[in-house]
């Protein structure tokens, strides 16, 4: 029978997903920021075009995960 994880363990484990989400995330922006490729996202319920200069710097604790 399977072992049940506790509130703690769970937490830690999705702590470690979202982390490896951001650390991907910002991988991806810096990438198209890098090769001049714009991105597209959701902003104020429409879909909005940033060209690669308008794409925001992630976070420093992000970036340092990198």
């Amino acid at each position: 029978m399977a072992e049940q994880m506790t509130k703690e363990e769970i937490a830690l484990k999705y702590q470690k997903i979202c982390d490896g989400i951001g650390v991907a995330i910002a991988k991806t922006l810096d990438r198209h920021r890098r090769l001049g490729e714009s991105i597209a996202v959701w902003q104020d319920g429409k879909v909005v075009i940033l060209s690669a200069d308008q794409i925001p710097i992630p976070d420093q604790e992000i970036t340092q995960k990198i």
